[in-house]
């Protein structure tokens, strides 16, 4: 499972604008539109909304992994998102989150998507990575971050 071949750079957010939870999940499927998908944005947001019930993505650490599936989407898609401020988002820690993964699988990919998740969830652990991803200074230069720290985890 390869995060580098499932996040484009168009994909990525160097500085959310959002500030509330809701925001967040638009913000971020929104950059799927340019992906030539054909995908719904609504949907999207829905499902994610859907899966926010069951529980908070934001895992701690100023991190969250809003993540679904969704009928119609032949891949998986990630998107990146980064808050300097960072935003509430009912974390298992009570703090804001600052770095965002979020992911999207066709709606038969059970183990693809536990995959993926499992590995961005690795690769999150290592607050150097954290770290860098706050200090980047373009979509490109996260882009190449996360690059690099995929391919430790292959």
């Amino acid at each position: 499972m390869n995060i580098r071949e499932l996040i484009e750079k168009k994909f990525i957010i160097d500085e959310l604008k959002s500030k509330t939870k809701k925001e967040v999940l638009v913000e971020l499927s929104e950059v799927f539109m340019g992906g030539n998908l054909n995908i719904d944005n609504d949907a999207i947001v829905g499902v994610l909304l859907e899966r926010e019930k069951l529980g908070s993505t934001g895992i701690g650490d100023g991190i969250a992994i809003p993540h679904g599936k969704l009928a119609g989407l032949n891949r998986l898609i990630v998107s990146f998102g980064r808050s300097h401020n960072g935003v509430e988002f009912d974390a298992l820690d009570g703090k804001p989150v600052n770095i965002f993964f979020l992911l999207m699988a066709p709606e038969n990919s059970a183990g693809q998507h536990l995959k993926a998740l499992a590995k961005i969830s690795k690769m999150l652990k290592d607050i150097d990575f954290r770290n860098d991803l706050m200090e980047a200074a373009s979509p490109g230069e996260i882009f190449d971050i996360i690059a690099r720290k995929d391919t430790i985890y292959t």
